[in-house]
């Protein structure tokens, strides 16, 4: 069975909408723990528009499952990641404009720095990750370049099983999920850990959960827009036994 790995960022988010000190992410971190999560995502943005840089630091302190940090490719997260110690550092594209993470990062352009990134992170000693389309260049450069992980970008899978109203079984969704299951295989082969997120949902998840050699998966929307009305311990659960079924 994968891992869950559940992204709070939205906590914060609600808290920076009002500049105030609630809801404190570090709360929904425990939550999320006492839930049965494997593991805390969270992003922290050039912008700062949700998570803030003392949020990872009491997160890493409070917690005693994985932290994964999301962060850009750039000195400065480089230096605040070698300084807090995530256990899993994953390298994103961040947009200002964006209003969440829109696609994978391009590691095929970008090679020599990012080459040069994973080393500097390596050598202080933490997992790291690509984020990544479900695309075979992309997954052969991660490799050269020394990415021990690469997290598939699910959705266009998702997007294109909401579209068709949740029928597994239409081509086009099909297509997608394919897509997903045959970059887990090259990601597997090229001794890489392989892991997916991004628009994954209590509805959608199980067919990703079940797709061979994958170990962890990282979801935050669906699951914090269900705590609103389950809470976060609860919400977290069915998650979890969403995957382990």
């Amino acid at each position: 069975m994968p891992d869950l790995g559940v992204n709070i960022d939205h906590v914060a988010t609600i808290r920076q909408a009002r500049r105030t000190y609630e809801p404190d992410p570090v709360w929904a971190a425990v939550e999320a723990q006492l839930g049965g999560a494997d593991g805390i995502t969270v992003h922290l943005r050039e912008d700062r528009r949700h998570i803030q840089d003392h949020d990872v630091r009491r997160i890493k302190s409070a917690c005693h499952i994985k932290l994964n940090l999301e962060m850009a490719a750039t000195d400065e997260m480089v230096e605040i990641a070698t300084d807090i110690q995530p256990h899993l550092a994953m390298l994103v594209p961040e947009g200002r404009t964006e209003i969440t993470t829109e696609g994978g990062l391009d590691i095929v352009a970008n090679l020599p720095k990012l080459t040069k990134t994973v080393s500097t992170l390596k050598d202080a000693h933490m997992t790291v990750s690509a984020f990544i389309d479900a695309e075979h260049d992309q997954i052969s450069a991660a490799a050269q370049a020394g990415f021990s992980v690469c997290e598939v970008h699910t959705g266009p899978y998702a997007h294109t099983f909401h579209q068709h109203g949740g029928d597994l079984d239409h081509p086009a969704v099909q297509y997608e999920l394919q897509k997903v299951a045959t970059a887990g295989q090259l990601i597997h082969r090229n001794n890489m850990r392989f892991n997916a997120g991004h628009a994954l949902n209590y509805h959608n998840v199980k067919p990703i959960a079940a797709l061979p050699n994958l170990c962890e998966l990282h979801i935050g929307h669906a699951i914090i827009s269900h705590a609103v009305f389950a809470g976060l311990k609860s919400a977290v659960q069915r998650m979890k036994t969403l995957i382990s079924n």
